[in-house]
C-alpha cells in the first residue's frame, strides 16, 4: 500500500501536442518521425515541424483493428487483432516506415487474449494480450486474464506473466492497450482509458509482474512509445482530441 500511495505523486510534464486525425489507437516514434495509428490507417509526421509526410490506409476488412505500432530495427511492427469479433485472432503486421507500405504478416494462432502491443528487448519479443469483461471478450475470461508473453524469433512462447491486482483494478473493465520497455529496463504499460502509466518489472521468480510505480500522464490510455532521441520522453495520444502528445516522465527511484 505504501508503494502505491507514493507512486501516485509521480506526474509527467507535458511537452507538445500534434494534431493527427489518425490518432485513434496509439503512436510510434523514431528519430525523425511520429506515426499516428488508427484502426486501418497510419499517418507519418515530421517530428520537428509537425507536417504530415505520408499516409498508409488499409482495407478495413483485412486490417480491422491495428492496436499499436513500434519502430523496431528499421521496421514498423504493429499489433493487430480482429476486435471486437470472437474468437480472438491476432497477428503482427510489419511495414516499411520509409515507403509506408505493408511488407508482411505474422499470424500468431491461438493466444491467451487479443494482441494489443508488441516490443523487443534483449533479443526476445514481448507482447501484451488483452482480455475484456464485455464487448470483445470471450466467455470465462475477463480483464484479470490480461497477460504478458515473451516470444523467440519463431514466435514461440518462452514465458508468460500476469498483471498485479493493483494494475488490473485500474484496467477494469477493459485491459492493457499499450506497453513499451524503458531504457531503465522496466516495462511501461497503459490501460484503455485512464490517464496513467504503470511501471512494472518482471520478477526473478514467480509469474506476477511487480508494480513499481504509477505515473499520471496527459493521455487517456492507449498505445505509447518512447522517443529514441530524448531521455524519458514518452509519446501517447488523446483520442478525444485526435492529438499526439509528448511528455517528459519523472525518474522512478530505485527502492
Amino acid at each position: 500500500m505504501l508503494e502505491i500511495l507514493a507512486a501516485a505523486a509521480l506526474a509527467a510534464q507535458p511537452l507538445s501536442r500534434l494534431p493527427a486525425p489518425e490518432a485513434n489507437q496509439g503512436v510510434a516514434v523514431d528519430a525523425r518521425h511520429v506515426y499516428a495509428v488508427g484502426n486501418s490507417e497510419i499517418g507519418k509526421y515530421d517530428k520537428a515541424t509537425g507536417a504530415k509526410v505520408a499516409t498508409w490506409k488499409g482495407d478495413p476488412d483485412r486490417f480491422p483493428h491495428l492496436n499499436s505500432c513500434a519502430v523496431i530495427a528499421r521496421e514498423l511492427v504493429c499489433a493487430s487483432s480482429n476486435y471486437p469479433s470472437t474468437p480472438m485472432a491476432s497477428s503482427v503486421e510489419v511495414f516499411d516506415p520509409e515507403r509506408m507500405v505493408h511488407t508482411r504478416s505474422i499470424a500468431l494462432g491461438p493466444q491467451p487474449g487479443s494482441l494489443t502491443w508488441v516490443d523487443r528487448r534483449d533479443g526476445p519479443w514481448w507482447a501484451g494480450f488483452a482480455n475484456y469483461d464485455g464487448r470483445g471478450g470471450e466467455p470465462g475470461r475477463d480483464h484479470r486474464f490480461t497477460t504478458l508473453v515473451r516470444f523467440d524469433d519463431a514466435w514461440r512462447a518462452t514465458g508468460s506473466w500476469t498483471f498485479p491486482d493493483t494494475v488490473l483494478a485500474r484496467f477494469a473493465p477493459r485491459s492493457s492497450s499499450g506497453g513499451v520497455w524503458g531504457a531503465d529496463g522496466r516495462l511501461y504499460v497503459t490501460g484503455h482509458d485512464l490517464p496513467e502509466v504503470y511501471v512494472l518489472e518482471v520478477p526473478a521468480t514467480g509469474s506476477v509482474l511487480r508494480h513499481v510505480a504509477t505515473i499520471a500522464v496527459q493521455v487517456e490510455g492507449q498505445a505509447i512509445a518512447f522517443d529514441p532521441a530524448a531521455d524519458r520522453v514518452l509519446f501517447g495520444i488523446s483520442r478525444a482530441n485526435r492529438e499526439v502528445v509528448a511528455m517528459k516522465l519523472p525518474a522512478v527511484e530505485e527502492e
